[in-house]
């Protein structure tokens, strides 16, 4: 399993403008049923999708769909944590998803953050939108620490971070890439950051110009990038070799040696 050695420090890119803040709680409300890891359902009969988490899944249903490791587990760790007890649900940008879920940040009477207490347990990995940001820092941070610890999913080779030599093996999923980047490249409005000599079939980050938008409001240079080690997390597609499109800062951070040398 590759794992972030413990002399390493993972440095946080600036994140986009001030990050908001969350709204208002809106609850209590009575958790009747968790679903899965990162999903359970309310009192009023709404289903919450634990917004910034991916928790290992579960078939649900799903025809052909393979259990991920660790899903029993995540699915009873949320169970202990919420079930028949009443949670405040918070939002930090897009409310619901085209499933009709709420997309909150979740938080018992006595202040307990629901995706914080998933993430330190290793139950989850940090799984963010462009349009639902807020907290994601604090949320890597946390991850961080799980995974360092090998606390849960992490101590399984199935969520080892991949390096990008490997990472063609593991298209259509979801990963969390680590590697050196050689160069950037724009094209047509796009930028292109390749981790290797062909950029036919090496690793490749995609950024598009929305997303390009925000990294500059967030005075993060992509032309200062080469040379840095990186963690990016998405889904891994195939266009000219494995590749991630990256949508928000946030997908990536900075590798360096404690004490930045």
């Amino acid at each position: 399993m590759r794992l972030i050695l413990p002399f390493l420090l993972l440095l946080i890119l600036p994140v986009f403008a001030e990050a908001e803040a969350l709204s208002r709680p809106e609850g209590p409300f009575l958790v009747t049923e968790v679903v899965d890891g990162d999903t359970l359902r309310l009192e009023d009969g709404r289903q919450v999708r634990l917004v910034g988490l991916q928790a290992p899944k579960l078939p649900l249903g799903r025809e052909g769909f393979t259990e991920w490791p660790f899903a029993k587990e995540a699915k009873e760790a949320l169970e202990e944590l919420t079930l028949n007890k009443q949670v405040t649900l918070r939002y930090g940008g897009l409310q619901t998803d085209r499933y009709g879920r709420a997309l909150a940040h979740l938080f018992l009477p006595d202040g307990t953050w629901i995706q914080g207490e998933m993430l330190k347990a290793g139950m989850a990995r940090v799984y963010s939108f462009r349009d639902n940001r807020t907290q994601v820092r604090d949320m890597q941070a946390i991850e961080q620490e799980a995974r360092r610890k090998r606390r849960g999913m992490w101590g399984l080779s199935y969520y080892a971070i991949k390096h990008h030599l490997e990472a063609g093996r593991f298209t259509d999923s979801f990963q969390i890439v680590e590697g050196v980047i050689k160069e950037t490249a724009s094209v047509r409005g796009r930028i292109f950051i390749n981790f290797g000599e062909d950029w036919k079939t090496d690793f490749t980050l995609v950024i598009e110009g929305r997303a390009r938008r925000l990294f500059q409001t967030a005075d993060i240079k992509l032309a200062d990038l080469p040379g840095k080690k990186i963690h990016v997390r998405g889904w891994l597609k195939y266009y000219n070799g494995p590749m991630i499109q990256v949508t928000h800062p946030e997908q990536i951070q900075i590798v360096e040696p404690e004490g930045g040398h």
